[in-house]
């Protein structure tokens, strides 16, 4: 497992517990349903297409950063 600190510098964190945690934020505290399916929609759509940090990679599927993991799920939505 790579330290936080030194995954952060290097772009390799996996930034889809964050995304998804602010999909929980906005069902439980804001109360905004359909906007919260929209965000787990666009994470489920981004692995459904082979996106994968390196900590969830597999064989088949397509190799990306943090940063691409995050931007593909916002083109995602």
């Amino acid at each position: 497992m790579v330290p936080p600190r030194i995954s952060l510098k290097k772009n390799l964190a996996n930034p889809l517990a964050t995304i998804l945690s602010a999909a929980m934020m906005l069902r439980y505290t804001f109360n905004q349903e359909a906007a919260a399916l929209r965000v787990e929609d666009a994470v489920k759509t981004v692995l459904k297409q082979g996106y994968r940090t390196a900590d969830i990679y597999e064989e088949g599927c397509r190799k990306v950063s943090c940063s691409e993991m995050g931007d593909a799920v916002v083109a995602a939505l």
